[in-house]
């Protein structure tokens, strides 16, 4: 029976933990052999992910390491019992919206419910519903800005070059945090925010899980499958998820050109044009944790993908007249390959209670191969070609309590990065560029990077991040006696305040002032001039609405000076409301200019698109998010117990590029506002639940360049899903993708009268899997 130094032990351990931690646990050893020890083990880490019932609970679990070493230390009293402690593990997982809540930084968590509602096969028909993505051929979009504006990570770290969010499997993922601003301790590549994709981590207990899809779009089904295999030896734990998947889809379009040549010319056609894709692949993930100690851990992450992908382009001239000729699409055969391996290590070690550090290095290859060809007899277009991307990172972080209330942070980011590429284009069996062809281009991109973060508690209510980060990146780009070398640096300083104006932080005011950047693709200061398809002879001129392409190896990063302000409210029953503001200055904004002049070994004048390094640009947004139970959001209308769930956000964005005239001189691809709306039920009377996401873009105008000016057209998501749980070990989902489909147009002008309009034709998606734990 416990005595009164355990009464009085028990009541010093209220106060926080972090204050009393090292003079508590001395008074707590001396007295642990007369003490009934409690000992509570951290389960499931980090620290914040427990929820801690009484503040003395925390203390007990900081103090556990000593009052199991005052026991063993101290002889036991004669006549006493010498019993064995008893091991108490308390394992909670917060939810995503309390991990949302207690984050330092404005950020969005979604976890194994969300990733599994619609029994989706790839991570990028998984972000498309979330509040404020937009996904546009497989890559993400924040904030209606493009896919080089949002950093992609993978367990905190960059995503690979080449990595694709449509090959990997939502069973692979554990969650997926959206942040809205960059910190010190990642890349600062994020001007309109990261997504960083939590991949699952190895079992602490045997597991065997089997799941089964079947998809459909056109023709006949696709199959998929994710065979993931854990097991824990000793110290050890091992995951190793394999998946294999496939797809087959269809798009249909109908194109109206109107061509107004130099000399007045002019030219009309319409074709319809099939495009079936189709192709497979298979990736795995393994993961090995090894605790070494108690502070001490290792692991190992590999990541391998093989797949292989084929095009087939078939058109129907429905009537062509002038020059318009010229500019039609022909029929094409195109096949292809990737491969992806990539490698982790990562040491973590503990050494004190307030100090602990971790090392971590990784590399990867990567290639791809492609073989196109068009099925014209007159003029066959033959282009082969391949690229290596190689990458090697090595980082490191130190960290170290500073006081009850800081945690200091310092650490770097080395990363060294190369792409080759290597392509030979004929026509009628003759070289198309001979100056170009079969020469091997490359670029290669070196960042170093530093920095230093603190975390701070100024008071139960006022929390604030401070963070400066510096890149030094270095490019360099050769090929076809063009070198090229460019050093620029980067300086980043983050700032991130809190104010809960409760003392549970229930309601919550955020606000940060950042710097980001964007640094230029690899692809992008290749120096490689590239014809455009439509006209394949460089003894012929082309059009401005079908220029020729060519890298840029003198691209600058886009600088980016960000404010941000939220405001969320947590409500009782786990629903949450928020809204932010946000505004980004933007420095040498890239764009693709296009010009005329004569290629290399050309003999006539053609126009040419290249990546520059145009102007500035402003852009600003406000994104409104409500979710919870319907009996909550709206109790008048749904009773307690009714297991409705409701959620909803819209977002309204407007930009502005400086070097370009208005009124539509918008950053490329930012729609004036998108929404998003969904439910999901749960029947009472049966293992039943149900939902649906209705996601929705308007129509709007871009303009793209001085004389060129993009229209596109609304677009509308409906998603569905049932899942039917048989009992706890298995489970089947069906679902449906893009149902009522609406079909999207696009028109672009160019100012000497010239137009492209294309109507797509959408196609609905369906799916079921099976879901075994084996």
């Amino acid at each position: 029976m416990a005595g009164p130094r355990c009464d009085h032990a028990r009541r010093i351990a209220k106060p926080a933990f972090s204050r009393l931690a090292p003079r508590f646990s001395r008074l707590v050893a001396s007295d642990a052999a007369r003490c009934t020890a409690l000992t509570i083990v951290r389960a499931v880490p980090p620290f914040p992910e427990f929820v801690l019932k009484t503040p003395a609970l925390a203390s007990l679990m900081l103090l556990s390491p000593a009052l199991v070493l005052a026991q063993q230390e101290t002889p036991p009293m004669p006549g006493s019992n010498n019993q064995q402690l008893e091991r108490v593990e308390i394992r909670r997982t917060l939810s995503d919206t309390d991990l949302r809540r207690r984050a330092p930084v404005a950020k969005q968590v979604f976890g194994r419910e969300e990733l599994d509602k619609y029994g989706d096969t790839n991570v990028a028909d998984v972000l498309k519903r979330l509040p404020g993505v937009n996904v546009s051929g497989g890559a993400p979009r924040m904030r209606g800005l493009g896919s080089g504006y949002t950093l992609i990570l993978i367990n905190g770290d960059p995503a690979p070059p080449g990595f694709q969010l449509d090959q990997l499997d939502p069973k692979q993922v554990e969650r997926i945090e959206v942040t809205k601003g960059p910190t010190a301790d990642q890349s600062a590549q994020a001007v309109a925010g990261a997504i960083n994709i939590i991949l699952k981590d190895a079992p602490r207990v045997s597991q065997r899980d089997l799941r089964l899809g079947l998809g459909y779009n056109v023709d006949r089904p696709t199959p998929a499958a994710t065979l993931t295999f854990g097991e824990k030896i000793g110290s050890a734990s091992l995951s190793v998820p394999v998946s294999v998947f496939s797809w087959r889809n269809l798009g249909e379009t109908t194109t109206t050109r109107h061509v107004v040549g130099d000399g007045g010319a002019t030219g009309d056609s319409v074709q319809k044009g099939e495009q079936l894709n189709w192709g497979h692949g298979v990736n795995t993930t393994p993961r090995l944790n090894w605790r070494i100690s108690e502070d001490e851990t290792l692991t190992l992450i590999g990541f391998g993908q093989q797949g292989w992908w084929n095009n087939k382009l078939r058109y129907d001239t429905l009537s062509s007249t002038g020059i318009a000729s010229s500019g039609l699409d022909d029929d094409a055969n195109n096949k292809g390959t990737w491969q992806m391996l990539r490698g982790n290590v990562q040491w973590n070690n503990r050494f004190s209670e307030t100090q602990k550090v971790e090392l971590k290095a990784g590399v990867q290859r990567a290639k791809g191969s492609f073989n196109n060809q068009t099925v014209d007899t007159s003029t066959p277009v033959l282009s082969l070609g391949d690229n290596l991307d190689r990458n090697f990172t090595q980082a490191g972080k130190y960290s170290q309590l500073l006081g009850d209330d800081h945690s200091l942070t310092v650490g770097w980011d080395l990363e060294w990065r190369r792409r080759d590429e290597t392509r030979t284009t004929t026509v009628n069996g003759q070289s198309q560029l001979p100056q170009f062809d079969g020469e091997t281009f490359g670029a290669r991109i070196q960042r170093q990077a530093f920095f230093v973060q603190d975390e701070w508690e100024i008071s139960p209510q006022w929390s604030t991040y401070l963070g400066l980060r510096n890149e030094r990146i270095v490019t360099t780009s050769r090929g076809n006696a063009l070198d090229a070398r460019n050093v620029s640096s980067v300086l980043t300083p983050l700032w991130h305040l809190n104010y809960k104006l409760d003392p549970k932080g229930r309601d919550l005011i955020r606000g940060s002032i950042t710097r980001s950047y964007k640094a230029p693709d690899l692809s992008a200061m290749l120096g490689r001039y590239s014809l455009n398809s439509k006209y394949p002879s460089a003894a012929q001129t082309n059009e401005e609405l079908y220029p020729d392409r060519v890298g840029n190896p003198l691209l600058k990063p886009e600088l980016a000076t960000g404010l941000d302000i939220a405001y969320e409210k947590y409500f009782t029953g786990g629903g949450m409301f928020s809204v932010a503001f946000f505004h980004r200055d933007i420095k040498d904004l890239i764009r693709n200019a296009t010009s005329r002049e004569v290629p290399a070994g050309g003999t006539v004048a053609r126009y040419v698109s290249r990546p520059v390094n145009l102007s500035k640009a402003q852009t600003s947004g406000i994104e409104l998010e409500l979710k919870g139970r319907a009996s909550e959001l709206l109790p008048a209308l749904f009773d307690p117990k009714t297991a409705l769930n409701l959620r909803g956000s819209v977002s309204f964005y407007h930009s502005r590029v400086e070097a370009l005239p208005g009124p539509d001189n918008r950053l490329d691809g930012q729609q004036p506002w998108s929404g998003n709306l969904g439910f999901d039920y749960r029947l009472a009377s049966l293992p039943l639940t149900t939902g649906a996401n209705l996601g929705f873009t308007p129509g709007y105008s871009t303009r793209q360049t001085q004389t060129q000016l993009l229209d596109q057209s609304r677009n509308r998501s409906l998603d569905l899903f049932a899942q039917w749980v048989f009992n706890p070990k298995l489970s089947l989902r069906v679902s449906a993708n893009n149902l009522a489909p609406l079909n999207t147009q696009s028109l672009t002008t160019v100012s000497n009268g010239s137009t492209t309009f294309t109507d797509r034709e959408a196609r609905t998606w369906y799916g079921v899997n099976l879901e075994m734990k084996l």
